[in-house]
């Protein structure tokens, strides 16, 4: 299972570094990242992250106050983690809810405690598998996994199956795009696709080739960043033959 999380960092250089680091442990996915805290409180309402990292630069405080307004929003605050370079803002984070506070540069022994006790404390609950498609009195049940992508067809959408059934759905592609499971990512305007049945990423072509069929599906500019995103995960799960 995989904890999403949220970056808030005005510095791109360092909200790059901090996903450079937490790949080595695995099991973590960056779903948004914000520059302040206007955009970091819109990300965590939008995306519900599991965890939150702020680095609180120099404008700890401001950051303190964003924390106080969620609750307005949330009945259950995400997991968070402040950054810093000096311990001047850690007592005010441990007042105000933070769950941990690291010191950068990072020190990797106190970094996996933490992150061993942030997975004992919010352990991730499966996903559900099975997708209720209604329409009037008709229940029709599918397994995700047999879901190799879904198709945009106006105000309605195809589920293309691995068996090449074709089911349809009287709903629009974005109905479905955050009742999916993780594993099912926007790559067009047009296409949700399966990324546990992607077989190839060519940047050049702008296409994504599936296992089955070699069917190719086209990605957006638009949706660039969650390929980006896939590219990462799928490499990080992989045997690399790059020198």
């Amino acid at each position: 299972m995989e904890y999403k999380y949220t970056i808030i960092d005005s510095d791109a250089t360092s909200n790059l570094q901090l996903q450079h680091y937490l790949e080595e442990y695995g099991d973590f996915i960056c779903t948004s990242q914000a520059r302040n805290s206007d955009e970091g409180i819109n990300a965590i309402l939008k995306f519900s992250p599991h965890i939150v990292f702020i680095h609180l630069n120099g404008q700890a405080y401001e950051y303190f106050k964003m924390v106080m307004e969620l609750h307005q929003y949330l009945d259950d605050l995400p997991i968070i983690i402040g950054l810093a370079k000096g311990k001047q803002y850690a007592y005010d984070a441990i007042k105000n809810g933070f769950f941990d506070y690291w010191l950068i540069p990072y020190n990797e022994f106190e970094i996996r405690k933490s992150i061993f006790r942030l997975k004992k404390q919010v352990p991730v609950t499966p996903e559900p598998q099975t997708l209720c498609l209604s329409s009037y009195r008709d229940f029709q049940y599918i397994d995700t996994d047999d879901i190799l992508y879904l198709k945009a067809d106006n105000n309605a959408t195809e589920f293309i199956m691995k068996d090449g059934a074709i089911i349809n759905a009287f709903k629009t592609l974005k109905t479905f795009e955050n009742q999916l499971p993780r594993n099912f990512v926007r790559i067009h305007q047009s296409y949700i696709v399966n990324t546990n049945c992607i077989s190839r990423i060519s940047y050049g072509k702008s296409v994504c080739t599936l296992k089955h069929g070699k069917k190719q599906l086209p990605f957006s500019k638009s949706y660039r960043k969650n390929i980006d995103q896939l590219k990462q995960l799928l490499s990080k799960n992989a045997i690399s033959s790059l020198n």
